[in-house]
């Protein structure tokens, strides 16, 4: 066997390799300078660290445009001024979500409260008092009531002939909160930054029961109901994610809302390589993510989309081989706000309290984004 031969060894310097530095807290002022730190530490502590890193870069590349996805209970968890600080700082320029996390930021935002679960209290007795039971969260049936009201409301009053799609009722769930609550809301805060929101699994979740609760009265009652056509959206956000230069993905959880981002990219290489010969629409051109930042907890030999390495999107035609991606394999309600704030210091230190990106729609999208408006298609 042969035997390492002493007088070679390398220094680590020799290699170009970062040297690590010891956590100094007589150094630290505020969380940009701890996560500063902890990039130059180990294990979790480096990856939270480099994760703001990634976040800083995607966000100030003026050619990037970001999307959010967000799965897990993360509203009523109480993370919803996160979102809302994202958006409004120009951080983020569409957004994928489950519909329960829409559907309880909703309630949030629009001034009624989720509660501390009491253990003393029993499932069944939870039940019986119109609670229903987020881990260690109280949402209020009742909540949930007085929210299919202003769902209703708001259906109401749209045009009859008008297609709806997730995208239309957020941004209609947006105006509301807008003329009609002084509280911080997503939706409230996507509406006024013109940042569309997506629900890909819509009928999974309290919001989609409602729409379907008003479609059914409104058959019942001999109305015609609104159509409903969730392809509108795939085709309203794969237009808008043609017209990028450069894309990036801020994903907190995975799921359904992850993969309908995410796959965009094969999307557009399959619409340039399935349609009859010269018949592709001409300003289609293949895309892939640039950047990505992952907060889940999700192993990834568990086989599931949420523990999926950026790695592997690879193979799928998903990320650019070359990108810059941090996965941060932690709970999204400890370590997203100590990285968010990380980063905003990080700008405030250089003056930036906003960024300011101009992502404008095209004759191509205005055209996409008529079709979910207030006429026919056709």
């Amino acid at each position: 066997m042969k035997h390492r031969n002493a007088h070679q060894y390398h220094t680590g310097f020799d290699d170009n390799l970062t040297p690590l530095e010891p956590l100094d807290l007589s150094k630290i002022n505020d969380f940009d300078d701890m996560l500063r730190s902890q990039s130059l530490t180990a294990f979790g502590g480096r990856t939270v660290g480099e994760a703001a890193d990634t976040l800083f870069k995607m966000i100030t590349d003026k050619n990037v445009f970001v999307v959010m996805t967000l799965s897990g209970a993360m509203t009523p968890a109480k993370m919803g001024l996160l979102v809302c600080e994202m958006v409004e700082r120009g951080f983020v320029h569409a957004i994928v979500s489950t519909g329960a996390l829409m559907t309880h930021g909703f309630v949030e935002s629009s001034g009624r409260k989720h509660f501390k679960y009491n253990p003393a209290m029993s499932d069944s007795d939870l039940y019986e008092k119109g609670y229903n039971r987020i881990y260690d969260v109280i949402e209020p049936e009742i909540n949930l009531d007085e929210t299919e009201g202003i769902v209703h409301q708001i259906l109401k009053k749209l045009p009859q002939n008008q297609i709806l799609t997730s995208r239309t009722i957020t941004r209609e769930l947006g105006q509301w909160l807008t003329e009609n609550t002084k509280e911080r809301g997503i939706l409230k805060s996507a509406r006024l930054m013109n940042v569309p929101v997506y629900i890909p699994a819509d009928t999974d979740s309290e919001l989609g029961l409602d729409v379907y609760i008003y479609l059914l009265r409104q058959a019942i009652e001999g109305e015609k109901p609104f159509q409903f056509n969730p392809l509108l959206d795939l085709q309203h956000y794969t237009e808008l994610i043609n017209q990028q230069k450069k894309i990036a993905l801020f994903t907190i959880g995975g799921g359904v809302p992850r993969n309908w981002a995410q796959q965009v990219a094969p999307l557009l290489e399959l619409i340039q390589g399935r349609m009859p010969k010269n018949k592709a629409p001409k300003h289609i051109k293949g895309i892939r993510f640039s950047y990505g930042l992952r907060i889940c907890p999700e192993p990834v030999n568990w086989g599931g989309l949420s523990g999926c390495t950026y790695s592997e999107g690879v193979s799928w035609g998903k990320m650019k081989l070359d990108g810059n991606f941090s996965e941060v394999l932690q709970d999204a309600t400890v370590v997203w706000p100590w990285i968010l704030k990380a980063v905003i210091q990080r700008l405030e230190k250089r003056g930036i309290k906003k960024i300011k990106k101009n992502f404008k729609l095209t004759e191509q999208l205005e055209k996409v984004a008529k079709l979910t408006g207030k006429y026919k298609m056709g």
